[in-house]
C-alpha cells in the first residue's frame, strides 16, 4: 500500500529531471499521474513528445499508470485542458506539482524584453494557470459537498529566495512563485486544499547550464546533488501527513531539508507622532541598521 494509493497527480515539466523523478516518486506510492512535458530544450526552444512519453512508459513498466500530456501549462486554455485530462483519464485530481521552467539567464541590462517575459510566462505564469483551473475543479466540488483533497506542490528557488546576479527573470518570477504559494495557502484553506513549496538545489540541465561543473560527486560518494533526493518532499507535502503544513517554503538538497522563513522585521525607528523628514533620516540610519546589515544580502547557499 502507498501513501498515495487512489489519489490522481499532474507533474509539468515532468519529461526530465526534477520533474521526471517527482512523477516516478508519486507513482511508486500509488499515485495515478499525469505525465506533462512540452519537450523544449532548456531555454525553452523547439517542442519533443518522447520526454514525457519516456516517463509514461518507465511509470508503467514498473506497474504505475500515467498519461503524457505535451502542451504548455502557461497556455491558458492547455493548462484548462491539462486539468481536465486528469479528471477524464483517473475522475479527479488531488495533488498538483507546478515543475515547469526555463532559463535565459542574462544581466539584466543585457536582457531582451523576450527573454523577460520568455522565463516568467513559463515559471510565474505556468504555476498560475495550472493553479486557477486546479482551485476550481477543487472549489467545484467544495460548493456541491463533495470531500476535498488537495495538495499544491510549487517550484521557486534560492535564486528567488535571496537573489543572484545574472537572474533577474528568473529570480522575479521564483519569488513571484512564493508569493502566489502563500496567497494560495489563505484562500484554499476553506477547501481542504494545502499550497507549499520547494526552492530545491539539484543537478539539472538548468543548474548545469547555469553553474560550470554544478554538482560534481566524487565517485562512489553520496550524490548530493541527484534530483532524487529533492522528491521525497514532494511526496510528503502531498500526502495524508502534510494536512496540517500550508504555505511554507522548503529549500531541499542532498540530506538537507530546511524551512526558509518568509521577510522579518528587522530594525525599526519612529518619529514619535511626527512625519519624517530627510535630515532627520539621515540622523536616525544608523539606528536603523544597528542590527541589520545596509549592504546588498548576501546570496544565502548554506
Amino acid at each position: 500500500m502507498g501513501l498515495l494509493d487512489g489519489k490522481v497527480a499532474i507533474v509539468t515539466g515532468a519529461g526530465r529531471g526534477l520533474g521526471r523523478t517527482h512523477a516516478l516518486l508519486l507513482a511508486s506510492e500509488g499515485a495515478r499521474v499525469v505525465v506533462n512535458d512540452l519537450g523544449g530544450e532548456w531555454d525553452g526552444a523547439g517542442t519533443d513528445n518522447r520526454p514525457a512519453a519516456e516517463v509514461v512508459e518507465e511509470i508503467k513498466a514498473a506497474g504505475g499508470d500515467a498519461v503524457a500530456n505535451y502542451e504548455s501549462c502557461s497556455n491558458w486554455k492547455a493548462a484548462e485542458s491539462l486539468i481536465q485530462q486528469a479528471v477524464d483519464e483517473f475522475g479527479g485530481l488531488d495533488i498538483l506539482v507546478n515543475n515547469a521552467g526555463i532559463l535565459r539567464d542574462k544581466m539584466s541590462y543585457n536582457m531582451s524584453e523576450d527573454d523577460w517575459d520568455s522565463v516568467i510566462d513559463v515559471h510565474l505564469k505556468g504555476h498560475f494557470a495550472t493553479t486557477h483551473h486546479a482551485a476550481n475543479y477543487w472549489r467545484a466540488r467544495s460548493k456541491a459537498g463533495d470531500p476535498v483533497y488537495g495538495r499544491i506542490i510549487n517550484t521557486s528557488s534560492e535564486s528567488g529566495l535571496f537573489g543572484n546576479a545574472g537572474q533577474a527573470n528568473y529570480a522575479a518570477a521564483k519569488a513571484g512563485i512564493v508569493a502566489l504559494t502563500v496567497v494560495c495557502a489563505r484562500e484554499y484553506a476553506k477547501m481542504g486544499v494545502t499550497a507549499n513549496a520547494i526552492a530545491p538545489r539539484a543537478r539539472t540541465r538548468m543548474t548545469e547550464m547555469t553553474f560550470s561543473g554544478f554538482g560534481s560527486t566524487e565517485e562512489g560518494g553520496f550524490d548530493a546533488f541527484a534530483p532524487e533526493n529533492v522528491s521525497p518532499v514532494v511526496g510528503w507535502l502531498a500526502s495524508p501527513a502534510a494536512a496540517d503544513v500550508t504555505g511554507q517554503v522548503f529549500i531541499v538538497w542532498g540530506s538537507e531539508v530546511q524551512v526558509a522563513k518568509g521577510f522579518t522585521l528587522g530594525g525599526q525607528i519612529d518619529a514619535a507622532g511626527k512625519a519624517w523628514t530627510v535630515d532627520g533620516l539621515i540622523e536616525a540610519a544608523p539606528t536603523l541598521f544597528a542590527k541589520h546589515d545596509s549592504g546588498i544580502p548576501p546570496f544565502q547557499l548554506v
